[in-house]
């Protein structure tokens, strides 16, 4: 029907059970058909909102006026009419991944449907093929990179065949040519499908070229609004790989950074050499023959495809997982702390003050330390808050704060900036910084190029599980065909400081 809203909002607010954090009042409304992009600082709300559009994933709150999908209230859609309509795909997939194999997973939901067998089958062939996913149809989930986990997610979802397609940062853990392709199945799930797309998102430079639209959450004072946005306003700087490597301007670290050859040289305070990892006996290595040098002092970013091993060489440096061949010296093993990459797996306390004091006692930080902390990672407001009620970056960076205050000598970091708006990936970019200059190691791993190029004195690409290639970060990124850091609103504020 021409005209027809997929989604609006009319005065809609919502408010977290004795708080004053949520979203609105505001108005709001997606054409049926658009692929229209949410943009907003981190903690603005846009997954507050997200989730409120999809009774099953809706927080617990009070909600105050209208929100529609299709001209039906959401409160009013039941089970079977709710996945027929919105199918949302969670930031984090293991907030939404139920099953332990991947077919089973795509099954999951239309089975709770009751969607007949022979149906069930075309559904989940149709998605797999889709998505590319008969190499790991039989996989077992746990054994899954954090990137196709979230393809999982989304192809699992559009099995329900949606008429709507909610989605929390998509592209988070993906790679560079991961998310390229991801983008084009959306587009063609938009496009082909007629499927209507909402995606939140830090990172609307490599999706505006798929966009209708864009809106961005704005603070008021205590209430928030929608203002439209140019989707020109983000395309200008994204960096199609289609492009030649000239149009591409090279990305380089300030001056003060410019450091990095002499740092990629100093003695290591990681070392691996010949390693071998693997999660059973029966299944191909995930590490084989993997050689690395981490120099102390430095920050060190590694990158490369899902599933090429990147989480698996964190935890195996912390000692979380052993080798079966090869040695493994990690010299400042007595003083580390490793951020996964579901940041609430360090979460065990109800409020986010709770999470920081949570380890005073056998680390000796004081209460001035908890204070300034909360203070830095712009945490105050939410200190009485749930860390389950946070966004996803507010939980990153409470993750971080809590394992900064333990005061290491090592930081293992998977994904550290997922979530994260540019001015928050500024306020841990400078942190790293200053905690390499006070003679901390850093090893992260990551898929924002952009902050790998401008921060980490070196990088490593993992691949066939191996470290194929080790180089100062300058001269890595420059060099690259696939990994090139777009221009992004992260770069073009680290630039404006150049004391970073």
């Amino acid at each position: 029907m021409a005209g027809m809203k997929a989604l609006s909002a009319r005065g809609f607010s919502f408010r977290y059970p004795g708080s004053a954090a949520g979203v609105g009042p505001l108005d709001w409304s997606v054409e049926e058909g658009a692929f229209q992009l949410l943009v907003g600082d981190t903690g603005s709300g846009k997954t507050t909102l997200l989730r409120n559009c999809k009774p099953a994933v809706a927080p617990a709150g009070e909600r105050f006026g209208v929100l529609e999908a299709f001209g039906q209230s959401v409160d009013d859609l039941d089970a079977r009419e709710a996945a027929a309509t919105v199918g949302y795909v969670a930031q984090s997939p293991e907030n939404q991944i139920v099953c332990d194999s991947v077919w089973h997973e795509l099954a999951f939901g239309l089975e709770n449907l009751g969607v007949g067998r022979d149906e069930m089958r075309r559904r989940v062939a149709e998605v797999a093929h889709f998505f590319g996913i008969e190499p790991w149809f039989r996989r077992a989930v746990a054994e899954l990179s954090g990137g196709q986990r979230q393809v999982l997610t989304l192809a699992g979802t559009l099995a329900m065949q949606p008429r709507l397609l909610l989605l929390d940062e998509p592209t988070a853990q993906l790679d560079p040519v991961a998310e390229k392709n991801f983008l084009h199945a959306l587009f063609r799930v938009n496009r082909e499908l007629g499927i209507t797309v909402v995606v939140a998102t830090h990172s609307p430079e490599a999706m505006a070229e798929y966009a209708t639209d864009a809106v961005e959450i704005r603070e008021e004072g205590a209430s928030s609004c929608l203002q439209s946005v140019s989707l020109s306003s983000f395309g200008l700087d994204a960096r199609s790989f289609s492009s030649p490597p000239s149009e591409a301007p090279a990305l380089t670290a300030p001056p003060c950074d410019r450091r990095a050859s002499s740092g990629f040289r100093k003695a290591p305070a990681v070392s691996l050499r010949d390693v071998h990892v693997r999660y059973a006996r029966d299944e191909a290595w995930v590490l084989r023959g993997c050689d690395l040098d981490v120099a102390g002092g430095s920050v060190h970013a590694v990158v490369g495809g899902n599933g090429s091993g990147k989480s698996t060489l964190l935890r195996t440096v912390a000692g979380v997982l052993r080798s079966e061949r090869g040695t493994v010296r990690n010299f400042l093993s007595s003083r580390q702390a490793l951020l996964p990459q579901d940041p609430k797996a360090l979460f065990a306390c109800d409020t986010v003050l709770e999470e920081l004091r949570e380890w005073q006692a056998g680390c000796a930080y004081d209460d001035a330390e908890v204070q300034s902390a909360l203070g830095r990672f712009g945490l105050l407001a939410c200190a009485e808050r749930h860390p389950c009620d946070l966004s996803g970056g507010q939980q990153q960076k409470l993750a971080f704060a809590k394992l900064a205050l333990t005061d290491p000598d090592l930081l293992l970091l998977d994904e550290p900036t997922k979530g994260l708006d540019a001015p928050s990936k500024l306020l841990i970019g400078h942190a790293l910084r200053d905690f390499a200059r006070a003679g901390g190691t850093v090893v992260l791993a990551t898929h924002d190029l952009s902050f790998a190029s401008l921060v980490a004195d070196a990088a490593t690409m993992l691949f066939d599980g191996e470290a194929v290639c080790t180089e100062a970060s300058a001269d890595f990124f420059s060099g690259n065909l696939f990994y090139r850091p777009a221009v992004d609103a992260f770069a073009r504020i680290w630039r404006e400081e150049p004391s970073s």
